[in-house]
């Protein structure tokens, strides 16, 4: 799956839930929401106060990780 910033939260979580950790570690922390799986990352991340390419780098880093 190619993960961008018009990814869902759902679709994220749903591919990997290790992505929870990462996002909660760029300081969402609201990532249990039911409001928040149909956000983009780039709209959760506009809520946070968050860059969406530097959340989406640290994302990509932990995915390349796991191989």
């Amino acid at each position: 799956m190619e993960i961008t910033t018009a990814t869902t939260m759902g679709e994220m979580l749903e591919y990997d839930m290790g992505i929870a950790y990462v996002l909660m570690q760029c300081g969402m922390h609201c990532v249990g929401c039911p409001s928040s799986i149909g956000e983009s990352l780039e709209e959760a991340c506009a809520v946070h106060g968050l860059e969406p390419e530097a959340v989406l780098a640290e994302i990509k880093a932990y995915l390349d990780s796991r191989d």
